[in-house]
């Protein structure tokens, strides 16, 4: 089936592929000398390189006790250490988090056509460094995994992707869907990958904040929450019905205590997530959806933080 283009509302390859040119100025202007003296000198999020496993040898005074491999000194008797040299090119993946309920938005963009013109940009920017790109997508009608590739062809792969899992109508959220997208970047990923997180983690189930700790100890992580302003803010005062045609709700924004109610869920939400992680390599980033996605992602690749 055909799916019309409405900007904002849907996306198509064609305005993903444009991206690009937008995408090598993101990362140009995040990058700066790494010798340079000045505060707020910093390296671009895709200029690190993980480490590969190259060889075992005996432990020398000096080496660092991180690197001893437990299994071969049990095994032989003499401390042993690993030895890793550096990737020539790092995988760089991307969980794109399309759930029906990221069809929604209210001012500039649905919160799905910010993922996607997201993910167009990271990847853009990650193949323009060198590095390979794959991924997950995770929609209403399925998880599908993008292996990671170099150059045009792993974006090309993960962009596909994205446009066939888009949603084009409102739909339920389905408690823990997320789970099974970490649970497969958990498996794909390797010590030393970047991660990048586009979702509104609503569908986040018992096992996520388990596997969101386990990628974020192998890997450096930029989580992007994904939010629509009425999200956090509510409506001006009057009586509203929300949801699916399966799930519909009445508010009345008019009363104190459900206004009250209404920021503080989103702030629950937000501090929840950050407390997962907390102590760990993650960068997380508000990504409202009134906002150019070519602006948040150019923050985004500016110097690489810890969790607040």
């Amino acid at each position: 089936m055909e799916i019309k283009l409405v900007p904002g509302v849907v996306t198509d390859l064609k305005e993903l592929v444009r991206l690009r040119g937008a995408a090598r100025r993101a990362v140009l202007s995040g990058r700066r000398s790494p010798t340079a003296l000045q505060a707020g000198a910093h390296r671009s999020a895709f200029r690190g390189r993980g480490l590969e496993f190259d060889e075992v040898r005996i432990y020398q005074p000096g080496d660092d006790v991180r690197s001893i491999d437990w299994r071969v000194t049990a095994r032989r008797g003499k401390p042993h250490t690993k030895l890793f040299r550096e990737e020539r090119e790092r995988p760089v993946l991307l969980l794109v988090d399309l759930n029906p309920g990221m069809f929604f938005g209210t001012r500039l963009q649905f919160k799905s056509v910010l993922a996607a013109r997201a993910a167009a940009l990271f990847a853009w920017s990650a193949v323009s460094c060198g590095d390979r790109v794959g991924g997950v997508v995770s929609g209403g009608i399925g998880v599908r995994t993008v292996l990671p590739r170099p150059r045009q062809a792993g974006v090309l792969g993960l962009l596909r992707t994205v446009i066939e899992l888009q949603p084009v109508e409102p739909g339920d959220t389905e408690h823990g869907r997320l789970d099974r997208s970490l649970a497969a970047i958990e498996k794909m990923s390797r010590s030393g990958s970047l991660v990048v997180i586009l979702s509104d983690f609503r569908e986040l189930g018992e096992r996520g904040s388990t596997l969101l700790r386990a990628i974020a100890m192998r890997n450096d992580v930029i989580a992007c929450l994904v939010h629509d302003a009425l999200e956090s803010t509510p409506p001006p005062p009057g009586v509203y019905r929300f949801g699916s045609k399966n799930s519909r709700v009445t508010v009345d924004t008019s009363l104190g205590q459900v206004q009250k109610a209404w920021s503080q869920q989103f702030l629950r939400h937000r501090e929840h997530l950050h407390a997962v992680t907390r102590g760990l390599a993650v960068k997380w980033l508000d990504f409202p959806s009134d906002i150019p996605a070519q602006r948040l992602v150019r923050r985004a690749l500016s110097p690489v933080g810890r969790a607040a």
